[in-house]
């Protein structure tokens, strides 16, 4: 998604929320205006960066692991289809779990500090990576392999040199799912116990009835979030550059 996108969606959503408060009317415990969020972030600065720090650090490790654990689960699945039978159902009852489960027993089992939330940001990013370069490797053309089966290429080298680049365009598209769904396994992680990040502000101000400062923590993951993904689609370019993305438009 180009940024000039992402910006002209976040000023839309800016002016539809300033609209709801002119037409509406809401009490500001309950919508505060866009004036009164920037009136946070101005006399919140520092709390909120302090804060941002250690969720950005969670995802980031979170969105790390949960890649690399993705991609090597999918390589594995297809090194080795017969353990690939195994592994899937159990990946898939993982999933099938919601976070709000998983988050209370990553907490106990790993305590209030970082490692809980990037546990929790790891399961949710190792779902969608691995599903999507399974299914990639799984596509591989099968006249290509028919070819590649009349040279001396072993499996492991049919699986290195022909089918894991062919597949890399399918990691790509599992990291463009899985960049936006990394925040919320952190926060969720901080929504149940932590002593730092946007998760752990939201909750101290909602029982304050600080609405503006929750909505300035909902603002930063929202960016936050943006730039998650303009990251990877900058990264997934230099990846594959034979395999550009192309922005259709409609003929006049």
């Amino acid at each position: 998604m180009p940024p000039r996108h992402m910006g002209m969606g976040l000023v839309g959503l800016l002016v539809l929320w300033q609209a709801g408060i002119w037409l509406f009317h809401p009490p500001a415990y309950i919508l505060p205006p866009p004036a009164d969020v920037l009136a946070a972030f101005v006399r919140q600065g520092g709390f909120l960066l302090r804060n941002s720090l250690v969720t950005i650090a969670e995802i980031a490790i979170g969105l790390g692991c949960g890649a690399v654990l993705g991609a090597l689960a999918a390589l594995a699945a297809a090194a080795f289809p017969r353990a690939g039978r195994l592994i899937w159902p159990a990946v898939l009852v993982l999933q099938g779990l919601p976070v709000f489960v998983l988050a209370p027993i990553l907490v106990l089992w790993f305590g209030f500090g970082i490692a809980s939330k990037a546990v929790m940001a790891t399961i949710i990013i190792f779902f969608p990576v691995a599903s999507a370069f399974a299914d990639g490797l799984r596509r591989t053309e099968p006249a290509i392999l028919d070819a590649v089966a009349l040279t001396p290429a072993t499996h492991w080298q049919t699986l290195r040199y022909i089918r894991a680049p062919l597949a890399l365009p399918g990691l790509i598209s599992g990291l463009r799912v899985a960049a936006p769904l990394a925040p919320i396994g952190a926060v969720v992680g901080e929504w149940v116990g932590a002593s730092a990040g946007l998760g752990f502000v939201m909750v101290q101000a909602n029982a304050r009835m600080q609405t503006d400062i929750v909505f300035a923590a909902m603002v930063l993951l929202a960016l936050l979030t943006l730039v998650l993904r303009l990251a990877v689609d900058v990264a997934t370019a230099r990846i594959t550059p034979w395999a550009p993305e192309v922005h259709h438009t409609n003929p006049r």
